[in-house]
C-alpha cells in the first residue's frame, strides 16, 4: 500500500491523491488504509518517510573529512539522494506536494530539520549556523527544484559531476563566508 500511495503522490501530488483511490490502485478496501495508516495525511508522512529515511539516515557523511569540503559532500549527498530512483518518487511527491499543502510541507520540514539540517549545523562554529545550514539546504534544494521537478534545461540534463562542481562552491560558501 505504501509503494501504491508513494506512486501516487509523486504522480498526481497532495491535492489530488486521495485514500480512495490508493486503494483502489492497491486493489483493496479504503478501510483498510484507513486501518493500517489513518488520515491521507498520515498515509503521505508513511509513505515518504518509509521511503526516504534509509538515505537520509545514512552514515554521516557531512562528519567524514575536513570542514572545507563540507560544501561538496554536502552537494554530493543530497544528489546522490535525487540521483536515486528509490528515493527520488519520494521526493518528488514531497517537493511537489509541499509547495500547495501545509500537511505536505511539514513533513518536508520535518526531514529536512530533523535528518540533514542538524547535521550540518552541528559543524559549523559560528553563531548562525542554523541559518547558515538552511541558506545551503534552500541553495541545493532549489537546483532540485529545478532539475527534477520543473526540469528547467540545461540544468535538467546537466551532468552531475559538473552540477556538483558548480554548486557546492556556493554551499561551502554559505557555510562558511563572513
Amino acid at each position: 500500500m505504501l509503494a501504491v500511495a508513494r506512486e501516487e503522490f509523486s504522480e498526481r501530488g497532495y491535492e489530488k491523491t486521495s485514500v480512495r483511490g490508493i486503494a483502489k490502485a492497491a486493489g483493496v478496501d479504503s478501510a483498510l488504509v484507513h486501518h493500517y495508516f489513518g488520515t491521507k495525511e498520515q498515509v503521505f508522512a508513511a509513505a515518504v518517510e518509509d521511503a526516504v529515511a534509509p538515505a537520509l539516515n545514512a552514515p554521516d557523511v557531512l562528519a567524514d573529512g575536513p570542514f572545507e569540503e563540507t560544501g561538496e559532500r554536502f552537494a554530493r549527498f543530497v544528489f546522490g539522494v535525487w540521483e536515486n530512483p528509490t528515493t527520488r518518487t519520494p521526493l518528488l511527491a514531497i517537493l511537489r506536494s509541499a509547495v500547495t499543502n501545509e500537511t505536505a510541507a511539514a513533513v518536508f520540514r520535518s526531514l529536512i530539520a530533523s535528518q540533514l539540517l542538524f547535521r550540518v549545523a552541528a559543524r559549523v562554529d559560528l553563531p548562525d549556523a542554523e541559518l547558515r545550514a538552511e541558506l545551503a539546504a534552500a541553495q541545493l534544494v532549489g537546483c532540485a527544484l529545478l532539475r527534477y521537478v520543473v526540469k528547467v534545461e540545461p540544468l535538467a540534463s546537466a551532468d552531475i559531476e559538473q552540477l556538483i562542481a558548480r554548486v557546492a562552491p556556493v554551499v561551502q560558501g554559505h557555510l562558511t563566508a563572513p
